[in-house]
């Protein structure tokens, strides 16, 4: 039995997953050098906000700006090619030589 993906299934697991990963990556690089309750007591000292909640909050920010920049790219990937310039270096290059 072969699963394939819809064409909508495809568009999230291609917008989602390589943000996920970025996110995680994002995620451990700056924690690594923040401490969420450091980072709390200096933003909003009012507020209760433990260490892993600092750290989920932290990663579904970065999974939030990863994900624009995915789909950001999906989009323009998507985005179909206008007509070809004539003159251009693409156009010459693919001309054969006389």
């Amino acid at each position: 039995m072969e699963y394939r993906l819809g064409a909508l299934s495809r568009a999230i697991a291609v917008v989602l997953w390589p943000s996920f990963v970025s996110a995680v990556v994002a995620t451990a690089a700056f924690f690594s050098q923040v401490d969420p309750h450091v980072l709390h007591l200096a933003t909003c000292p009012e507020w209760e906000i433990s260490r892993e909640l600092g750290y989920t909050l932290g990663f579904f920010m970065f999974w939030g700006v990863t994900t624009l920049s995915s789909l950001f790219t999906y989009i323009l990937l998507r985005t179909p090619a206008g007509p070809s310039a004539e003159g251009t270096a693409a156009d010459d290059s693919n001309r054969e030589m006389p």
